[in-house]
């Protein structure tokens, strides 16, 4: 079996109770309950960062699970109008309200603990250096000390809360050239300290990415999802410029690497990146 014929579709579900909402999000994302008497984690395209937070999701979610990373089961969840009927907080019922139709819903993992380096929290060098490598392939921003969206459950490490990659979709440009740009927000990574060498994650893992298997995870994104961007144009010219931009990342030499696996190795030896101290005096 192939690579994009493991990639399971998307299960489509349809909300019948919103159980509460989940206010350590950004989106404000909510606790459902769905007609499969499942519980997921919904992520409303009617929220303030709109439909693109859901493609990122979308898209980084399955790409980090083409990769053997551990993320929740993603689900289409069907939000009826009705549902924003029983709501009695105005901000949630407006937010109901408007996201009506199609949204985005992650497996809840009940009882699941944060990831809190603070505390103590190691994991494998390895495995480190993987999500770190994936975060970076993805431009995902959102992976810090003050936000490490990673839970422990079942004896293993989740990743959730992937609304914030793929930055360069909400201002297209060149597609193929944002993708090959360096992601220096990667120093920040959280797990930059534990990991192991990103060049071996690099040999590990870039194998596992081909035009086939993100043409797959492209194509699962909904048109209503993709309305007319004035950069780019319609859905399917929006899927393009996904295809092109996570090409031009994979293209080796890969852009991230070299930045990545140099904050790395200044974390190491407690060194600062020579090219964050020259930006710190530029803003200073």
């Amino acid at each position: 079996m192939s690579v994009v014929e493991q990639i399971p579709r998307l299960r489509q579900v349809r909300a019948t109770r919103y159980a509460m909402p989940l206010r350590e999000g950004g989106s404000l994302p909510g606790l459902c309950e769905a007609d499969d008497d499942g519980l997921y984690v919904v992520k409303l395209h009617g929220a303030g960062q709109g439909p693109k937070a859901l493609v990122a999701e979308l898209i980084a979610g399955e790409i980090g699970r083409a990769l053997g990373l551990a993320v929740p089961e993603l689900t289409f969840v069907t939000l009826p109008g009705e549902l924003a009927k029983g709501e009695p907080d105005p901000e949630i019922n407006a937010l109901l309200a408007a996201s009506a139709g199609l949204n985005l819903g992650m497996d809840f993992l009940p009882g699941a603990l944060p990831f809190d380096p603070a505390a103590g929290d190691r994991i494998d060098p390895a495995l480190a250096a993987d999500i770190v490598w994936f975060d970076a392939y993805a431009a995902n921003v959102d992976r810090t000390a003050r936000n490490t969206n990673m839970l422990w459950w079942g004896g293993k490490l989740w990743l959730i809360d992937h609304g914030a990659a793929l930055y360069h979709h909400h201002r297209w440009t060149d597609p193929a050239d944002q993708g090959r740009r360096p992601f220096p927000q990667i120093a920040e990574h959280v797990l930059l300290p534990q990991a192991g060498s990103l060049v071996e994650a690099d040999r590990r893992l870039a194998t596992r990415l081909d035009d086939a298997l993100l043409w797959a995870i492209i194509g699962a994104v909904p048109d209503v999802w993709l309305p007319p961007d004035p950069e780019v144009g319609d859905a399917d010219a929006q899927r393009r410029a996904y295809h092109d931009y996570l090409m031009a990342r994979l293209a080796a030499p890969r852009p991230f690497i070299e930045g990545a696996e140099r904050a790395r190795v200044a974390r190491d030896v407690g060194v600062i990146d020579p090219e964050r101290r020259t930006r710190g005096r530029r803003r200073e």
